[in-house]
């Protein structure tokens, strides 16, 4: 974790937050993943959590999603640009790659003068286990 995070040092309660989110499934909040760890028998700080959620989204080794209440959650993310299809109902979230968008960006971006451009896209709805 360190190598790639730059200033990040690995601590024990770092590794800790690391290690759960290279476990854990789909995306958590700060707080859930804070009492995952607790109940592990971990000793961390919320504020430990917040903060090294916030670095590794810096360095990129972390999605970071606002939901619909406009809670940050976090997921360890694949090494691609991508996108996400999120259920509103179950939480379940796919990756998707979107070269349409790309090039939508791309277009707008150069149309308005725009450069050093970077976009998220979370598209929220109603997965089919849950309509079913």
């Amino acid at each position: 974790m360190a190598e790639t995070t730059g200033s990040l040092r690995p601590t024990r309660q770092r590794t800790a937050v690391a290690g759960l989110l290279a476990e854990v499934e789909g995306f958590h909040s700060a707080q859930e993943l804070h009492d995952l760890l607790g109940k592990r028998g971990e000793q961390v700080g919320l504020a430990t959590v917040y903060r090294t959620l916030q670095l590794l989204a810096e360095a990129g080794e972390v999605d970071v999603m606002r939901t619909e209440d406009g809670e940050a959650v976090y997921r360890r993310c694949s090494e691609s640009h991508h996108h996400h299809l999120v259920c509103r109902d179950c939480g379940a979230t796919i990756e998707v790659e979107a070269a349409a968008i790309e090039r939508w960006t791309r277009t707008i971006a150069d149309r308005h003068g725009f450069t050093e451009v970077a976009h998220t896209l979370e598209i929220f709805g109603v997965c089919a286990a849950c309509r079913g």
